[in-house]
């Protein structure tokens, strides 16, 4: 790590006025939902129906084997047609169940709602975990696991930053769910036994923050915290250090905090409320490389190819196609996925070759890394097949946020060349 970490963040462009004040459309499959059976590195589940069985939205497909707790549930209805390996935006082959639809989208209740205000707090973490309510701004971890034993924790910090570019899902459920957000606070308050839960909000969105204020009023220990327009605030690291000035070693909890995401809280809400599991994921579909910029709201494991479509298609034959955002997403080789419920977004620009020259020794890398690495050093680790070096220079500490290529004035893919350095390491751990 840097003696000197230096600012660590850097204001980016968001152009966020594609989607920001747009009509949100609201989309189902034309013939066939695909629900992914990944959840984190669990591959394997208990599939609770049979080939033929009709299924609702709603209905119980699914338990993880092994490992943590996650049910999935139904996001559409129709019938359930078996399983199929298809690609998953994690760019490898997983399996997926196949749900024929029939259009209908009828509805059976998940499970039955909870007063949050009469039941104790592990009754509310237990219900958390039996809904399968998981991380929806990107990881996917199961929530429940936070919340298990909250010793230490002082504070529950929402991030509803959404620092990355184009990104605007959260901007809209939250506008659209104010309420449900504050909601959803109140339960994580309980959870976490703490007094107060901090909502992170961009100082660049007055609006949000206000709407928000005025629901948290009658919400004791619930307030807005306006953070700066810069990247990645978003990531939990620095969202603890500018809101609580506090560093931490291993977990957010060291420094006191359990950091969740504002789609996170409003899911909860509607399960406690409603009794509804994750069905619907708002994403956001933007760049200069689709006709129709939108966020959408579609069931889990809509393909990604017929969302395009009603986005009016792509602009040009070339493309790169971004599971996420255009800083830390993922580029696919082509639009042959479907939406899990972790993805927020769908990024399309336009192909631009951008030839990268010899590294001129800047260190602006090292300057903005939130990690407080040397991207540089690491990748001469990579071209050396250094792994000692790679591990010595903190290569597994690296988010993969992006703002070293970002900031590059030599155009080098810093960010990739460092996650090499993590899959050699991953590798030979394995192997060990």
């Amino acid at each position: 790590m840097s003696l000197f970490l230096g600012s660590m963040r850097h204001h980016i462009p968001g152009k966020k006025e594609l989607t920001e004040k747009s009509e949100v459309l609201h989309l189902l499959p034309k013939k066939e939902a695909y629900i992914p059976l990944v959840q984190g590195r669990q591959l394997t589940f208990d599939i609770l129906v049979e080939e033929g069985d009709k299924v609702e939205v709603g209905t119980k497909l699914a338990v993880t084997k092994g490992g943590f707790y996650v049910p999935i549930y139904s996001s559409v209805s129709g019938t359930y047609k078996g399983t199929v390996k298809r690609m998953h935006n994690s760019m490898r082959p997983q399996q997926h169940m196949v749900i024929e639809c029939d259009g209908l989208q009828s509805r059976v209740q998940a499970f039955e709602p909870l007063d949050y205000r009469t039941a104790t707090r592990e009754e509310c973490v237990d219900f958390v975990k039996e809904a399968g309510i998981v991380g929806l701004g990107g990881a996917g971890f199961p929530t429940y696991v936070k919340y298990g034993k909250p010793d230490g924790v002082e504070c529950v910090l929402i991030n509803a930053v959404e620092c990355e570019p184009y990104i605007t899902a959260d901007y809209r459920s939250i506008m659209d769910g104010a309420q449900d957000l504050v909601t959803g606070c109140l339960i994580m308050q309980k959870m976490a036994d703490v007094n107060h839960v901090y909502i992170c909000i961009k100082e660049s969105h007055p609006d949000l923050i206000e709407t928000v204020n005025q629901c948290a009023k009658a919400a004791p220990g619930v307030e807005v915290k306006p953070v700066p327009d810069v990247y990645p605030m978003g990531w939990e690291r620095v969202l603890v250090r500018e809101v609580l000035h506090k560093e931490y070693g291993g977990l957010p909890a060291e420094a006191g905090a359990i950091v969740g995401n504002a789609s996170t809280a409003i899911a909860i809400a509607r399960a406690f409320e409603h009794g509804e599991a994750i069905s619907n994921k708002t994403l956001t579909i933007s760049g200069e490389g689709i006709k129709n910029p939108h966020n959408v709201v579609v069931p889990v494991g809509m393909p990604v190819k017929e969302i395009i479509e009603a986005c009016g298609g792509y602009t040009s034959e070339s493309v790169r196609l971004i599971a996420g955002g255009p800083m830390m997403g993922k580029t696919l080789v082509n639009d042959m996925f479907v939406i899990d419920r972790a993805m927020n977004a769908i990024t399309i620009l336009p192909h631009v070759d951008d030839d990268d020259i010899a590294c001129l020794r800047c260190g602006r890398c090292s300057d903005h890394c939130p990690a407080g690495l040397q991207p540089v050093r690491i990748g001469e680790a990579v071209k050396m097949n250094d792994l000692d070096a790679m591990i010595q220079r903190g290569a597994e500490s690296c988010i993969e946020c992006g703002l070293c290529t970002y900031v590059c004035p030599s155009h080098i893919n810093v960010t990739e060349n460092v996650r090499k350095a993590k899959r050699v390491i991953a590798m030979k751990k394995q192997k060990r």
